[in-house]
């Protein structure tokens, strides 16, 4: 018997990717925020889950694009409607998948955009300079020269314990996705940026110590109940740096700072294969995107710096 409510639906689904396909838990609330507004637009319709045909999940798309929401989010969203009853089908809830011959909208093919290097030179500069003391100083410092020194996801960073980065190692071990384990190396800047945050991190400890309260164990800690420093938070931090260099914060995130790990890395002569594995990337197809970026980059240096170009 299928569940009788919508949020049943969705939650068993979400459990059973949280344990069969060890989903993370952004993912698991990407495909919650999908199907929970699939299922009120169904709702609002006097729509069954249980019975809803092909057309009705049609209909929706068809709304999703008159609310003017973007390809890939339609893409998305029709992609976990897809998930939501291949899982209803194999639970014996339905008999088929109403989502399943759907042609999405498809997703536009757009190239990753990135910093340059002398943008990534200010950044660091001005995070020298960025916080109230000098402990907010040497965080930022130590932030960027970690993502921009080893390409990590935001939530990689976050989460990244103090414990990783001990002992002054030439390469950190990094959990991602699924849980799974890479190796990425640390430039020498971004050590000698990590030893002062956690010389500042140790005298801390010493002092919650001495007065009995617990010792953080994230690089980034916080008062929050995860005990760490969340995306919102990097995301802010960054863009606050980014104003103080100059650069328009629009344009600064932690993934632009991945993309200018891996593109600089790729114009330096850096391996594809060697930069997926950095990435923690599962296919390779992924990483070619950079191939595109640089050759973009390099079609505009030749129109805009060759001398026929500018006698043009």
């Amino acid at each position: 018997m299928p569940p009788a409510s919508p949020d049943r639906w969705i939650s068993t689904f979400l459990q059973a990717i949280a344990a069969e396909a060890d989903a993370a838990r952004n993912t698991r609330l990407a495909y919650g925020r999908d199907l929970r507004d699939f299922a009120d637009w169904a709702a609002a319709r006097d729509l069954d889950l249980a019975t809803l045909d092909r057309k009705a999940v049609e209909d929706y798309l068809v709304f999703c694009d008159a609310q003017g929401l973007s390809k890939s989010t339609r893409a998305r969203r029709l992609s976990s409607i897809r998930q939501l009853y291949r899982f209803a089908f194999e639970e014996g809830w339905r008999t088929d998948n109403p989502a399943l011959r759907i042609s999405g909208p498809g997703r536009g093919r757009r190239l990753p955009e990135t910093l340059s290097e002398d943008q990534v030179d200010a950044l660091l500069a001005a995070a020298r300079d960025h916080g109230r003391t000098p402990a907010e100083r040497l965080r930022s410092v130590a932030m960027v020269e970690l993502l921009y020194a080893t390409g990590l996801r935001v939530s990689e960073l976050c989460t990244l314990p103090q414990a990783a980065v001990r002992g002054d190692p030439r390469m950190i071990l990094v959990k991602g996705k699924g849980d799974k384990e890479r190796m990425v190396p640390l430039s020498a800047p971004a050590r000698a940026a990590l030893a002062a945050w956690l010389a500042h991190l140790d005298a801390e400890s010493a002092r919650l110590r001495a007065e009995g309260k617990p010792v953080p164990k994230a690089l980034f800690p916080a008062r929050g109940k995860d005990g760490h420093w969340t995306r919102q938070q990097v995301f802010l931090t960054l863009k606050a740096i980014a104003a103080q260099a100059g650069i328009s914060p629009a344009l600064v995130t932690p993934h632009r700072l991945r993309h200018a790990f891996a593109t600089h890395l790729l114009a330096h002569g850096a391996d594809l294969m060697v930069i997926r594995t950095l990435l923690g990337h599962a296919d390779v197809a992924t990483t070619e995107i950079y191939t595109h970026v640089l050759d973009e980059h390099l079609k505009e240096l030749v129109l805009t710096r060759h001398p026929l170009a500018r006698k043009g």
